[in-house]
């Protein structure tokens, strides 16, 4: 049995992560959130207490990080402020959580030689062309548009140092637009289906051509699990399912599902530097680490998606409200 730290595992992909490793191995979870407003304990009840703990504090204090980390065999890093509108809005925050904390994190891993993986995104690589051929590759240039994407390279750019420089044991994923259960209704596909099943019509970014790389928070955690039982050190993999659909598509989908016309939605004004397409190509962790993802087409993933935030109100309900009142303000 391995001891697992895992940072955010209160919000969404890492409770998601959390739930699949107790699910499908053997291994005990420790979960590090400071249960900001994207962190929330109800995705984590009814888990087995012989195998689960949790600690509410800051990936940024050194002293409890410490402790921690010493008493893990493996570091699972998905902590971090991710929302691109409130790094807009307010970055300070990012810079502490992803640039501060990563860095009180990985001191702790290499001062007690405990493997460490690192969770980014692919919007460091910043966007693509909507008929651009190309994807991002692990060759691709860093191009960040926002607060949040930058100080998420930033930290991707400490872990490598920190292996070169240090010996540090750890590993690196960028992975594509995620969705799945747990998932705070600020977030595009959730906010659309919770407003359909409120009673109220979806909100479209502009035009609602910018394209998304889906994939299911469950695919995530097991490229996650692979990379850590068969990554290799100072290696970073581009985790991605081939779930290429402009918001437009996203939207009528979620209607269609939900029983309603494919047109019942409101234009909104557009994000500022709304990045036009992300796109993975995941080749080197499918032929070298031999992973495939469970949800091969985005459909069938999203199917299950509604259905569970149709099923688990009592988990959404409570954000919806202060959510929406948000974007009013900003005209969104």
């Amino acid at each position: 049995m391995r001891k697992l730290l895992v940072t955010g595992g209160a919000g969404f992909i890492g409770s998601n992560f959390v739930h699949y490793v107790l699910e499908n191995t053997d291994d005990h979870v420790t979960v590090l959130d400071k249960l900001t407003y994207a962190g929330n304990l109800a995705s984590l009840d009814g888990l087995d207490p012989e195998r689960f703990s949790f600690v509410k504090g800051d990936i940024a204090d050194a002293a409890l990080v410490d402790g921690l980390v010493e008493n893990a065999d493996v570091v699972v890093h998905y902590a971090a402020e991710s929302h691109n509108d409130n790094s807009l809005h307010d970055p300070r925050p990012f810079l502490d959580t992803n640039i501060i904390g990563t860095f009180t994190l990985i001191e702790a891993a290499r001062k007690h030689d405990v493997r460490f993986h690192h969770i980014s995104t692919d919007e460091v690589y910043g966007d693509l062309e909507l008929d651009d051929p190309e994807r991002f590759t692990e060759q691709t240039p860093y191009n960040p548009s926002s607060p949040y994407s930058s100080t998420k390279a930033g930290s991707d750019l400490l872990v490598r140092a920190w292996v070169r420089s240090f010996g540090l044991r750890a590993t690196i994923s960028n992975c594509s637009n995620n969705y799945g259960p747990y998932q705070h209704v600020e977030k595009f596909i959730p906010r659309q289906i919770t407003n359909v099943l409120t009673g109220e019509r979806p909100k479209l970014y502009g035009a609602g051509e910018n394209v998304r790389d889906w994939i299911h928070a469950n695919d995530h955690s097991s490229a996650v699990l692979t990379i850590i039982d068969k990554g290799e050190i100072g290696e970073t993999y581009l985790i991605g399912a081939d779930g290429e659909k402009n918001n437009k598509q996203v939207v009528e989908l979620i209607l269609e599902t939900l029983g309603q016309p494919g047109d019942a939605y409101d234009h909104v004004i557009d994000r500022p530097g709304h990045d036009l397409r992300y796109a993975i190509d995941s080749t080197k962790l499918r032929t070298q680490l031999g992973w495939v993802p469970q949800y091969s087409d985005f459909e069938s993933g999203l199917a299950s998606t509604v259905a569970w935030y149709r099923e688990n109100e009592n988990w959404w309900k409570p954000q919806k409200a202060e959510t929406e009142a948000k974007y009013q303000l900003q005209g969104q």
